[in-house]
């Protein structure tokens, strides 16, 4: 694997590494929230056989990205998200395919997401589905958060990786979208296809595979990752839903999230990474989502080491640094979507996070990737 040098930044360091230690994962034991960057293999559990369609030895290949390969063996184990990330990138690498993660996703079905697909299943409709998709996704991943937004007739489920450090966002999004159409086609039924699917990447050479699968059309270079859909469709009924089983469910994900050990500033981070792009998120609008004093938000923040300020900055810094790395939005249309009324000023900030320019930390990063 080609090193590239990481880039120290006042948020730790960005950029790959050749010299990767074995992550320790967590293998499958009693339900319980997950630390902060971790995430159920679940889908992710398709990477090997995804790899052995290449020819590729998985267990090399994930050994390789710092992984047990023992992990594999369930999908209830846990990794750290970042290790998901080395490792797609390795895999795209050695396959030579720049839609590994969409093949990922493709094999994966509604029971890959775990208890989450379990409840999806059982929920009466399709838009309750959906909604504990989004509310219980922090009990499978703690490196990413999704949204279900309805405008008029329109609604979008949308999915954003806000973890720090990680490689390979596109693949992930890729992965994910391929297995929330496979989910929705569960419930609705073969044949359904979205309106349109939003890509945060830059359109590839080949568009067949994401035809293929989405079989719809596919806008690339966008600012989320997003499935576009009628919003009549969250009101189909799911055939065959157990209520029983929906009660069981929710209230054993509930338990899962009512335990001690919860980060706080992560909780920050994942209301952050989808209201950002979309309003002005002061540590008000925050403290008044979750409930809670302005005050109340400081002291717990500071608790942990953290200030609101921080925080924000880290997720609009990795915001920028996804669209910067993987699409070719414009200067001026990532500072739109950062809050910055001008890009200018969007420049200053992203120099004090990063040392560089926007437009120099694109083109080192668009030569190293040429050179891997």
């Amino acid at each position: 694997m080609t090193t590239v040098s990481s880039v120290v930044t006042p948020f730790g360091k960005f950029g790959r590494r050749s010299n990767v230690s074995i992550s320790p994962g967590i293998f499958a034991g009693p339900d319980r929230m997950l630390p902060s960057g971790s995430i159920h293999l679940g889908v992710a559990k398709e990477v090997a056989p995804t790899l052995e369609e290449f020819g590729i030895d998985p267990g090399a290949l994930i050994k390789e990205a710092g992984i047990d390969p023992g992990l594999f063996d369930d999908g209830d184990n846990l990794i750290p998200h970042a290790a998901l990330g080395r490792l797609l990138s390795l895999s795209v690498a050695r396959s030579n395919c720049p839609h590994f993660g969409l093949l990922v996703g493709r094999r994966a079905t509604i029971l890959s997401l775990g208890m989450m697909g379990r409840l999806m299943q059982h929920s009466e409709t399709v838009g309750e589905a959906l909604h504990s998709l989004v509310s219980s996704l922090s009990i499978q991943n703690r490196g990413a958060v999704s949204s279900l937004t309805v405008c008029d007739d329109i609604a979008l489920f949308s999915y954003s990786v806000y973890q720090r450090d990680v490689e390979s966002v596109e693949q992930i999004s890729d992965g994910a979208l391929a297995v929330v159409i496979n989910a929705l086609r569960t419930l609705i039924g073969s044949e359904w296809n979205p309106s349109e699917v939003l890509l945060p990447r830059a359109a590839p050479a080949d568009l067949q595979p994401y035809r293929r699968h989405f079989r719809t059309p596919v806008r690339f270079n966008q600012e989320v990752a997003a499935i576009v859909f009628p919003a009549c469709d969250l009101k189909r009924r799911i055939a065959g839903a157990d209520p029983l089983l929906r009660t069981m469910l929710e209230e054993r994900i509930k338990r899962m999230r009512s335990e001690p050990g919860s980060e706080f500033p992560d909780d920050i981070r994942r209301l952050l990474r989808m209201r950002l792009t979309n309003n002005r998120c002061s540590a008000n609008d925050i403290a008044d989502l979750l409930a809670m004093h302005r005050r109340t938000l400081s002291r717990r923040l500071k608790g942990s080491g953290l200030g609101y300020r921080t925080i924000a900055n880290e997720v609009r810094f990795e915001i920028a640094r996804q669209l910067l790395e993987d699409t070719e939005v414009s200067l001026s249309q990532i500072a739109a979507a950062l809050g910055y009324s001008e890009a200018s000023a969007f420049t200053r900030a992203f120099r004090r996070w990063s040392g560089q320019t926007p437009t120099a930390w694109r083109t080192e990063r668009g030569a190293s990737d040429s050179m891997s």
